[in-house]
């Protein structure tokens, strides 16, 4: 007797799923990596707007919070070009599975519904109809033989 529980289709199935929680968990990495590196930049920041708000207020040291507000602008900038970038990959990515893998599922799948409509109806035309015409048929005859008196009614 075989020690495995699985049969042998199975084994694909669970290598691309193993496959895909790998993927998964790699794209989780990089998302915390990303998230630490975005605080720690954030707290650099922060900490660079605290010395420069020191207690002397001369032209010079607002000149100074000036440029620091610029630089973090661009920052910003590039931080959210960056973000509608993976964005437009993510959305490239979802339209290539729609077309690629959710469409051809939803003809097959209408293409089964039309073959099931389509035996239902032969089945329904051949089959049912002419069973049922037979019942009727043999219930009247039934009942004429009942009525004339040569077969006797079941209890």
């Amino acid at each position: 007797m075989d020690n495995n529980p699985l049969p042998a289709n199975n084994s694909t199935a669970s290598t691309e799923t193993d496959l895909a929680k790998q993927e998964l968990k790699q794209q989780r990495r990089i998302v915390i990596f990303i998230s630490i590196g975005v605080v720690l930049v954030m707290l650099v920041l922060i900490a660079c707007l605290l010395y420069l708000l020191s207690p002397s207020t001369d032209a010079e040291q607002v000149a100074r919070i000036r440029d620091v507000f610029i630089i973090i602008m661009a920052l910003e900038s590039l931080l959210v070009g960056v973000v509608l970038v993976i964005l437009m990959i993510q959305m490239a990515r979802l339209t290539n599975l729609l077309q690629n893998e959710i469409k051809p599922i939803l003809e097959s799948s209408n293409e089964t519904i039309s073959t099931f409509r389509g035996t239902t109806q032969f089945l329904s035309d051949n089959l049912t109809e002419p069973i049922m015409k037979i019942n009727e048929y043999s219930a009247g005859l039934q009942k004429l033989f009942e009525l004339l008196g040569l077969v006797r009614k079941k209890p």
